[in-house]
């Protein structure tokens, strides 16, 4: 045996990796756990993209427990780290920089500060110039993320991933409720509803918003090509933001989470749609409502870490050209 072979492999590459750009080697059952084993870094300087936990599930309506979820989606993510990633076929991480800021600092006895505490870390992650992806946290979360981007980059387009419209009591901005995000929105002007769409859909709200609304029954119909030309075509040329409720997927495939309706996507369907839509221009996105505690075998973490891993290879995609 030759004395290289004796020479332990490297591992905690989330604090001791040597530089931000590629992947590692860590067995994906130890060290220290980080997104896809990015540096664990809030030094922001020729960062290209930045992934960062919401720990909050104070807004649910039914079963909570997303506040876990940014912890369970890292777990799962270790597997993914060291090979070319699917289906992108280089190691999205020899492009683009990404560091793991960690999650955002909330005080749990005040839910109702929790929008401005995550607007502001929000916006110092943005005001260094990196691009966002956020690990939710129930969908309330997306509510300051939005405010955070909208301020640096105008109105926003929003391309939406769930099982329900989350239209619910626009009127009442004092609300702490994740079923709201996308009324408030639109009455602040933070989102255009003329560019903006929701995929997946099969609950009823009180009213759309304006926004347009493919159903769970419309992927069948249209196929994955029409949906991401339905999505193209409303979205354009404008900047916009993804969000992905997790629930948007079958219960069969993301159980684990806290309003399951069932009809969804198959994990097969979300990733031909996600990496599908390399003509949007993106400024932001994230998964929400990982509930784990509801979760079996990590398939709904593993699912909500494959929409980070497909939205930050679309952002190396882009990097690389093409």
């Amino acid at each position: 045996m030759r004395d290289d072979d004796m020479r332990p492999r490297p591992t905690d590459h989330a604090f001791l990796r040597p530089t931000i750009l590629g992947g590692a080697t860590e067995p994906t059952y130890g060290g220290t756990l980080s997104f896809m084993r990015r540096m664990l870094s809030r030094e922001l300087e020729n960062v290209d993209a930045v992934v960062w936990g919401i720990p909050f599930d104070s807004a649910v309506s039914n079963r909570s427990g997303a506040r876990f979820g940014p912890q369970a989606i890292r777990r799962a993510s270790a597997i993914f780290d060291g090979d070319p990633n699917y289906p992108f076929g280089f190691d999205i991480f020899e492009e683009l920089a990404v560091v793991d800021w960690g999650d955002c600092s909330l005080d749990y006895g005040r839910p109702q500060d929790a929008r401005l505490q995550i607007e502001a870390q929000a916006g110092e992650i943005l005001d260094a110039g990196c691009h966002l992806f956020t690990l939710g946290g129930d969908h309330y979360v997306t509510w300051p993320l939005l405010r955070a981007h909208a301020e640096r980059f105008g109105p926003l387009s929003l391309i939406q991933f769930d099982a329900h419209q989350d239209t619910w009591h626009g009127d009442d901005d004092d609300r702490v409720d994740h079923g709201a995000f996308v009324a408030w929105a639109v009455r602040h002007g933070i989102i255009d509803p003329s560019t903006s769409i929701q995929v997946g859909i099969r609950t009823h709200a009180p009213e759309d918003c304006g926004l347009e609304i493919l159903y769970g029954h419309d992927i069948d119909r249209l196929g994955i090509a029409g949906v991401l030309d339905r999505i193209c075509n409303r979205v354009g040329d404008n900047r916009a933001y993804m969000t992905f409720d997790i629930d948007c997927l079958d219960p069969a495939f993301a159980p684990g989470t806290g309003t399951p309706v069932s009809g969804g996507l198959t994990t097969r369907e979300m990733i031909a749609l996600i990496t599908g839509l390399e003509d949007i221009d993106f400024v932001g996105g994230d998964v929400v409502e990982v509930a784990p505690a509801y979760d079996h075998a990590d398939i709904t973490a593993i699912a909500a870490s494959t929409v980070a891993q497909s939205y930050l290879g679309l952002l190396a995609a882009k990097k690389r050209g093409g």
